[in-house]
């Protein structure tokens, strides 16, 4: 069995015994208190605090500049100045710019809302836009979910005489623009306590200032909040927690038209919709407007109170998603036919005249997650381009653009996500400036692909009714993710292929208990699976309704093999090795003793050729064949010095590592090699 893991390290968490047994007491579920235990809730009031969705919200007057905001929009709606709202083409920024325009309009103002197109003018804040607004007559321009880096752009603003409102949620550069007020949690003197707000969280409370009650614009707003929120990944914890139950109550028994007809051109049924639902399958509707350059088809779907308009609009942005599809997987091709043979950098920059802009974000997101690496994008026009950037493993972009600012025309974004403009003849440098950034983030990291399990389970826990009770951990996403759970040693007893052979069915044996599942984007061939296996599967346990049968099915989300001896994927040490810090502990730790080299030898000269696996999945293939102990750390050390005394070649690449026994090589030296001398010269210090 040669099973490929989705992810190298599995981090499983330990439920403690005592707070299992208080939260259980305290009326959670068995299956529900070992998971908020594992979390580190001891007891009810931990847990309900981290679940509790009806959290007074925090004063808006609390942020940094809100105050003088709030005063000059006022001040415009008594003088029945020109308004206009400004937002950004994503979800986030869809919303925001719907949710005041709304609340604006409903109040007597006189506002236009306006998002520059994607590929016209580009991200945030710009001179075309703030010139035809002032043509147009606007004296106010309120920014949302965008502004807080458009310092020449509020300049601009000042000599036409259009005075300017900052509310932003991004990061902040070291100079403010010149505003009125400048609105952002993340201002270093702004001190709300609150920093994860996304940009419609900002907008909400920035209404809530002028009406001088949350609760009222909260209950005419709350999808709109919602809706941005889990679209930008902000945890749910705190008023964000708020934010997302309130919204999803509103679309589940009194939606707006345009969230009514989405839901239903989706596929979603509204009595069910969950943030899953929002991640899922909305919000890629919704951001195909501003990815597709046809924006006024979200903004025309939140502001309609025409149920049958709303109809159209969501036919038609459901096309547009379909159409977005297309070109993504056409330019996802493209950049994989142009990563270069054999060892790939640590961070991918690639650039093409032909790519979509609109799309080049979630490319550089699928293969971020595929190659485990952050990934830049970039389409050219001309001498320049616009690039789109995705995270990977906690690499931090904004921070690399920040250290490569003098190769870029202008930037922007946060840790995750970030895009920027350069130069066609800076390209090569700036390739050159984040791989080293990467490989200095990298260094020493030997599996950076990782799931966070949350408990390993017995299977008799996995009933209808223990499935049932994990709702009270909804709503579910980032800060409070859905359940991922394990159960060791299950047999795979079936396998079938579903929707063209794209996914998997599966039927798991645990004694005489069968459990069906289901893994999504997996075939045998690609998870190298077979009948008979003995796996460990870490999996979201969800309730599957067919025929008015509810029974308990796994989303699976990966597989392992099982391992009777211990195989830890501890690799403290190692990092430690090669960084040169190593300690006696660590080096008797490390040092392989002869049974252990023999075992590890003999699996590579067994496999009869090359290597090319996850480091944790080859530990554990030579412990389930070997039956003998092994740690990722001492593997990857017997692996340097076998490369080191020339038995075989040794590339780490990304999550994998690929190995090839050298050709007649059957004996060495291995007191020569440079890793075992180091390691006896510690030891012995």
């Amino acid at each position: 069995m040669c099973i490929v893991l989705k992810y190298g390290i599995w981090n499983v968490l330990q439920p403690q015994a005592a707070s299992v047994n208080a939260l259980r007491a305290a009326g959670y579920s068995p299956l529900s208190a070992m998971i908020l235990s594992a979390r580190g809730m001891s007891d009810t009031q931990d847990a309900n605090n981290y679940l509790r969705c009806n959290k007074p919200l925090d004063d808006p007057l609390l942020m940094k500049d809100m105050d003088l905001a709030a005063s000059r929009v006022a001040l415009a709606m008594t003088r029945g100045e020109k308004i206009a709202v400004f937002g950004d083409y994503d979800v986030d920024g869809i919303t925001s710019t719907c949710l005041l325009t709304a609340f604006l309009r409903k109040h007597g103002a006189d506002v236009v809302s306006y998002i520059p197109g994607r590929l016209e003018e580009g991200y945030g804040l710009n001179p075309i836009a703030i010139r035809q607004l002032s043509a147009e007559g606007v004296k106010l321009i309120i920014t949302v979910d965008c502004g807080i880096t458009a310092v020449s752009e509020a300049q601009l603003c000042k000599e036409l005489g259009i005075d300017l409102v900052i509310t932003d949620h991004h990061e902040c550069k070291e100079i403010l623009p010149e505003a009125i007020a400048v609105v952002d949690p993340h201002r270093p003197d702004c001190g709300y306590p609150h920093m994860t707000l996304c940009g419609v969280g900002v907008a909400f409370k920035l209404a809530s200032a002028l009406c001088g009650s949350q609760e009222e614009v909260l209950r005419d707003y709350a999808d709109m909040v919602c809706l941005g929120t889990v679209a930008d990944v902000m945890p749910l914890q705190g008023e964000n927690r708020v934010f997302v139950a309130r919204g999803l109550e509103l679309m589940k028994h009194n939606p707006r038209p345009g969230i009514a007809a989405l839901m239903k051109e989706a596929g979603c049924v509204r009595e069910n919709v969950t943030a899953s639902s929002i991640g899922f399958m909305l919000a890629p509707r919704i951001n195909a407007a501003g990815r597709m350059g046809q924006i006024n088809l979200a903004v025309d779907l939140f502001l309609t109170d025409d149920p049958q308009h709303a109809e159209l609009l969501a036919q038609q942005l459901c096309d547009l998603n379909r159409e977005r599809q297309e070109v993504e997987q056409e330019i996802y091709a493209q950049a994989v036919s142009m990563l270069p043979q054999g060892k790939l950098p640590e961070a991918i920059v690639l650039a093409d005249e032909t790519w979509h802009q609109g799309v080049v974000g979630i490319v550089s997101n699928r293969l971020a997650e595929e190659y485990c690496c952050p990934v830049f994008l970039i389409c050219l026009d001309g001498e320049s381009g616009k690039a789109s950037s995705r995270s990977f493993g906690g690499f931090n972009l904004f921070s690399a653009l920040t250290a490569s600012a003098d190769l870029l025309e202008s930037y922007g974004g946060h840790e995750l996500a970030a895009g920027f403009t350069i130069r066609r003849e800076n390209i090569p440098a700036f390739r050159e400036r984040v791989c080293a950034l990467a490989a200095a983030y990298y260094a020493g990291d030997v599996a950076r692909t990782q799931i966070e399990i949350d408990c390993a389970v017995p299977p008799e826990l996995l009933t209808v009714h223990s499935i049932d009770s994990l709702n009270c951990l909804e709503p579910c996403g980032s800060g409070c993710p859905k359940p991922v759970l394990m159960i060791e040693r299950l047999m795979i007893d079936r396998i079938n292929l579903v929707s063209s052979g794209r996914h998997m069915r599966l039927r798991f044996r645990h004694g005489n208990q069968y459990i069906n599942g289901i893994f999504f984007s997996a075939t045998p061939q690609t998870a190298s699976i077979e009948p008979g296996d003995v796996v460990d599967v870490a999996f979201n346990a969800q309730i599957n309704e067919y025929r008015n049968e509810r029974t308990v099915q796994l989303n699976v989300l990966d597989i392992r093999p099982s391992c009777a001896a211990p195989c830890s994927p501890e690799s403290a040490g190692y990092v430690q090795l090669c960084a040169g810090k190593l300690t006696p502990e660590i080096a008797n730790r490390l040092l392989p003793d002869r049974t252990l080299l023999a075992a590890v030898w003999k699996f590579l000269i067994n496999a009869g050729g090359p290597l090319d696996e996850y480091p944790m999945c080859l530990c554990r293939k030579i412990v389930r064949w070997s039956g003998q102990p092994l740690s990722l750390e001492q593997l990857l050390t017997c692996l340097d010095i076998f490369h080191e005394v020339g038995l075989l070649q040794l590339q780490k690449q990304h999550k994998n590592i690929f190995i090839l026994p050298t050709p007649g090589a059957t004996k060495a030296d291995l007191t020569t090699s440079v890793t075992m001398q180091r390691l006896l010269h510690a030891k012995e210090s």
